[in-house]
């Protein structure tokens, strides 16, 4: 149907163009319901069988849908493989992602049960919101419901990779404006960035905050430094929350308030600033921060995703159609 702007009998069909148009960009909790009824189940049981392996696993299943999302929005342009026969450069070497971004081979598990059960079907980029809230539920975090219909892209961008994501070296207000460029406000940082309360990081990304920064609390540098030397050592791993690394709680912001945050961009978020009363918020009530991280996770899956007839449905996460 083409919708003209002009002659008198187009005002209900341009009425109706709208609606319609307006329709095919909602996403829809119930979008797989009749095309693939197992492909929640599919997924769930995908990530709960190897987070029950590897608990670190949640997290970095978590972490990929955030590095996917703040890149061009949540289009699984993040899971798409460097291709030189076809001059196609991904996002997976990316400064942020490089050596860091780990769980692909999970996706792939999962994808390819997807496949069997509905070819063509479930997109990648639905597969790694899903994941991500089914990963936060295995690790003892709160649940939310996941709007679906995202498509993949057949793009991908290097440079917003590089670009977009927030660095572990941010200040503050880096970090509110970061968040700020995706529609985020302050509040909603603070409760994203409780996602560190599972998962590790390497001793390159919190290196410089080791051997410079006054606000670490001494006992807990001094163990870091055991595994972390101020040269070498770049890969050796620390937990992000070292009181209960594999329990999605509130233990993260109570770190913070003993200056045991992992990263500088983590003690940032209480450091005297403007988000010190948030931190001291969701230290005292876990509820408060669950439900706030849950909504901004909702949020966070709905950045720009591609739907109707934009992208496609990936049958490898790993290469375009």
């Amino acid at each position: 149907m083409a919708c003209e702007s002009y002659s008198v009998k187009s005002a209900f069909l341009l009425l109706l163009c709208f609606l319609l148009g307006t329709a095919s960009a909602q996403l829809s909790s119930t979008f797989y319901s009749t095309s693939c009824p197992s492909a929640l189940s599919t997924i769930k049981s995908g990530v709960s069988s190897a987070v029950s392996k590897e608990a670190r696993m949640g997290a970095s299943l978590l972490r990929l849908h955030f590095h996917d999302c703040f890149v061009n929005g949540c289009d699984a342009s993040v899971l798409l493989d460097d291709n030189a026969s076809t001059n196609f450069t991904g996002e997976k070497t990316a400064g942020p992602n490089n050596n860091s971004l780990r769980g692909f081979d999970v996706i792939d598990t999962i994808k390819s049960q997807l496949e069997s059960a509905c070819p063509g079907v479930v997109s990648c980029a639905d597969l790694l919101t899903v994941a991500a809230r089914d990963s936060v539920v295995a690790l003892g975090g709160p649940s939310w419901t996941v709007p679906l219909g995202r498509r993949d892209s057949t793009t991908a961008s290097l440079s917003a990779a590089n670009s977009n994501i927030p660095a572990p070296t941010l200040s503050l207000s880096g970090l509110i404006s970061a968040f700020s460029n995706k529609g985020f406000t302050a509040k909603e940082m603070v409760a994203l960035s409780g996602s560190h309360t599972i998962g590790q990081a390497r001793c390159t990304s919190f290196q410089t905050r080791l051997y410079n920064d006054n606000n670490i609390n001494a006992t807990f540098a001094t163990s870091l430094k055991t595994t972390c030397p101020s040269s070498g050592g770049s890969n050796s791993l620390s937990p992000l929350d070292a009181t209960s690394p594999t329990s999605f709680d509130n233990a993260y912001f109570k770190n913070l308030q003993i200056q045991k945050g992992l990263l500088h961009s983590d003690q940032e978020l209480f450091n005297g600033g403007s988000t010190d009363a948030q931190v001291n918020t969701y230290s005292s009530n876990s509820a408060t921060f669950m439900t706030d991280f849950a909504n901004a996770m909702v949020k966070m899956g709905n950045l720009s995703p591609l739907t109707g007839s934009s992208g496609q449905i990936r049958k490898n996460c790993r290469k375009v159609n």
